[in-house]
């Protein structure tokens, strides 16, 4: 069976077939066809006319996501071929394909943020919709990185008059009596991964001024008691090592006119006894009954790092399943 496709006029070859044809290798590989390129057309040959039917349906998406202006990195690369070669069709509704190219915001070096998989695709709808979202999942998930994206979005547009972000200060394996410095200093470390996310989406000076303003804050979570938040967009990170009760303050901080972002990955509790996680236990307790309340699981194939962060994940998985 032969296939042909037409490369649109405003997307290069080397968009879609990559640095030294390393894509259409992949290709090739993966799903055990031939691929040739010839006057701004794909051919796709192949024994299994399944193979060359699903390939087909992987380049029509590739150029169509291109074609709307975005630009496809690796990792997206290898999930659209993995969702193909796993699932047959690879099918989408139309409604999550476009999600899927909705851009939430642009980083400070021009790149567009926008879903890279369906699990990143539903959690941004729920964002959009829900004044409570819970982000559950492994590393490399995007949990944090597209919440404060969101945040950024919403603070720029002025639905939200402030940004919070806050992290319960757990020693992950390290005593914080034993650093150097003020309480501050050695809080900091753990805060850091805010601050990073952050300042994809505006410069130094420009945070550094919102701080002094108190436009947007980051803080140990045991610093949120006692206030009531309105017109804020607060995201909770690596809420897997709060408490039963700093859950609970948590969400009863939640004032008018304000979004709230809880995110974890219940396979990294750091406190003493797991079960007393926060996070293990709000899902009971809310039991997906309240309006206005999402939770949402990405799963190892939302992983958007370096593809052995996936596979680490699964070995970890694995070996933790068998002892």
């Amino acid at each position: 069976m032969r296939y042909s496709i037409s490369i649109p006029e405003n997307v290069e070859p080397i968009e879609i077939f990559g640095a030294y044809d390393s894509r259409t290798k992949y290709i090739k590989k993966e799903m055990n066809v031939d691929i040739h390129y010839k006057n701004r057309k794909i051919f796709i040959e192949g024994k299994d006319d399944d193979s060359v039917n699903k390939t087909s349906k992987i380049f029509t998406e590739l150029l169509e996501i291109l074609d709307e202006g975005h630009l496809i990195d690796w990792d997206e690369f290898q999930y659209v071929v993995s969702r193909y070669k796993t699932n047959g069709n690879g099918s989408k509704t139309e409604e999550k394909k476009k999600s899927m190219k909705d851009v939430i915001n642009t980083r400070i070096v021009g790149t567009q943020i926008f879903a890279k998989t369906e699990g990143q695709a539903n959690y941004i709808d729920y964002l959009k919709n829900n004044d409570i979202v819970f982000s559950i999942g492994p590393a490399g998930t995007g949990k944090t990185y597209l919440a404060v994206a969101m945040a950024v979005d919403y603070l720029r547009s002025g639905k939200v008059q402030r940004i919070i972000l806050t992290r319960p200060a757990v020693e992950a394996g390290e005593k914080l009596g034993f650093l150097p410095g003020s309480f501050y200093e050695k809080i900091d470390p753990y805060l850091r991964p805010l601050y990073d996310a952050l300042l994809d989406f505006m410069d130094t000076d420009k945070l550094i001024s919102y701080r002094e303003k108190g436009i947007i804050e980051i803080l140990p979570l045991a610093y949120m008691r006692g206030r009531t938040l309105n017109n804020s967009y607060i995201i909770l990170d690596e809420a897997q090592n709060t408490t039963y009760q700093q859950m609970k303050m948590f969400l009863t901080r939640i004032g008018f006119n304000t979004k709230a972002v809880i995110t974890g990955d219940v396979t990294q509790i750091d406190l003493e006894k797991k079960k007393d996680s926060g996070l293990l236990s709000v899902r009971k307790v809310l039991n997906g009954n309240i309006s206005g309340i999402k939770f949402i699981e990405l799963s190892n194939n939302d992983v958007v790092r370096n593809p052995l962060v996936k596979e680490i994940i699964k070995a970890y998985e694995d070996y933790e399943n068998s002892v």
